[in-house]
């Protein structure tokens, strides 16, 4: 018989859409949660491979004094800029993708796994999974979220927004789309209804 897979749900939304709050109500759920951020932080830390290749690329500015990545000197160069930004993603992408991989095959198959990667549809990453959640909102409100808790002035946020995909192109990869315009409370009723549709999907897939 072939090795069973887990039943694989990658959620995705733009910068400050409440992904994580999708994660953590998922997690509570009883889902296995795989970060895409926290993999790109392990693979990029001092003296890695990963972090001497991305020197080597964009120059040693992307460092700080004790060797680890600084995020927003990289972002500097990255952002607004598509060759360097597809450079990142060259080195970046298919070591996540490899990471998340093997940490999939050591998943119970009995079990839920929640890939949260916040590039899921511009890395092309849908295709591992079996079923897609996209935390949606108004550019309006995600620029306001973003001002009030990254510190972002509305440019800079607009500018973040524009360098993912669209809302459209997010959407029209979703299974479900949760809404996040209203209260955290509807929010948190948003994930708990999905996350029901995803245990009868994940069963009926199974059976």
């Amino acid at each position: 018989m072939a090795h069973q897979m887990p039943f694989i749900v990658g959620l995705t939304g733009g910068i400050g859409s409440g992904k994580s709050s999708a994660a953590s109500c998922f997690l509570q759920h009883g889902a296995v949660v795989i970060d895409a951020d926290e993999i790109s932080r392990n693979l990029t830390a001092p003296d890695s491979p990963v972090i001497r290749e991305l020197a080597a690329k964009f120059g040693t500015g992307i460092l700080t004094s004790d060797g680890s990545l600084d995020r927003a000197a990289l972002a500097e160069i990255v952002f607004g800029n598509t060759a360097s930004l597809s450079a990142l993603n060259e080195i970046m992408h298919p070591k996540i993708r490899a990471e998340v991989l093997s940490r999939i095959a050591d998943v119970d198959p009995s079990e839920i796994v929640v890939y949260d990667m916040p590039l899921l549809v511009e890395t092309n990453s849908v295709d591992i999974c079996d079923a897609v959640v996209v935390i949606d909102l108004d550019v309006d409100r995600q620029v306001e979220r973003l001002v009030a808790n990254r510190d972002m002035s509305a440019e800079q946020a607009i500018a973040r927004i524009n360098n993912q995909s669209s809302r459209e192109e997010r959407n029209l990869a979703a299974t479900w789309i949760i809404n996040n315009n209203g209260t955290p409370q509807e929010f948190n009723q948003g994930c708990s209804f999905v996350w029901e549709e995803i245990v009868k999907r994940a069963h009926k897939m199974r059976t």
